[in-house]
């Protein structure tokens, strides 16, 4: 089936829709051997031979989106060095090979996107689209309220501001849990904004993304989206 050639290189996971369109008009984009420099041609990725930089696309196959809830003690790559397990090898009975979008780090649990859809890939990771995320910490001390005032207002990590955020206490005494809620997925970002108010993060679980929940997925477990939850992730605007 012919598609737009720039939603060809961004479904094949090269880039977002946007930067394939420069890499056109750049023209780092060939169709069976014919460089193709404007926009608005229609291709079938089946059918031609599409090529980045001289790199031939990937033939399209059967298109995945699975919803993990990954336990602690798994790694959220491919492969891991150190041998550690990997979120893959949950995966039973998947036999297309997938990958994670974004990351929860190995003493970290809860909800993972995984799929071959780069596409889809590039929206939910899009910093534009501001995907929330939603996360129950629990941490070893009570912070004062003006220093979590602080951390949802934004505070200033790696040189860069964190977007504002929402945070909301659940329960607990001595080591109170905590709800909050990110438009923006940075390294280990969670614990580091936690950790900058004196804070350590004993557990830390995501229980939402966008509109998906944990709701009937035991850790471990998997299942696939409905057409209709793709839809909604794929035209996911910031503000929803």
């Amino acid at each position: 089936m012919e598609e737009r050639l720039q939603k060809i290189i961004a479904t094949a996971g090269v880039t977002s829709r946007r930067k394939a369109e420069q890499l056109i008009l750049e023209g780092r984009v060939t169709v069976n051997g014919r460089g193709v420099n404007q926009l608005g041609s229609k291709d079938d990725p089946a059918r031609d031979e599409i090529r980045v930089d001289g790199r031939p696309l990937a033939r399209p196959g059967k298109r995945l989106y699975l919803l993990l809830n990954k336990p602690v003690g798994y790694v959220s790559t491919l492969s891991d060095p150190q041998g550690r397990p990997t979120v893959i090898s949950l995966l039973r009975g998947i036999k297309e090979r997938v990958y994670p979008v974004g990351r929860l780090d190995y003493h970290s649990s809860g909800l993972m996107l995984l799929t071959n859809d780069g596409e889809l890939a590039n929206v939910m990771m899009s910093r534009p689209s501001a995907v929330p995320r939603t996360y129950h910490v629990k941490l070893e001390g009570d912070p004062a309220s003006e220093d979590l005032a602080k951390l949802e207002r934004g505070i200033v990590l790696d040189g860069q501001r964190t977007a504002p955020c929402r945070i909301v206490r659940t329960g607990g005494r001595d080591r109170p849990w905590y709800e909050i809620t990110l438009v923006e997925g940075r390294y280990h970002q969670v614990r580091r904004m936690f950790e900058r108010i004196g804070q350590g993060v004993v557990k830390l679980k995501r229980v939402r993304i966008a509109f998906l929940t944990d709701q009937g997925l035991a850790p471990g477990q998997f299942r696939n989206l409905t057409a209709s939850e793709v839809g909604r992730l794929k035209n996911w605007k910031a503000g929803q």
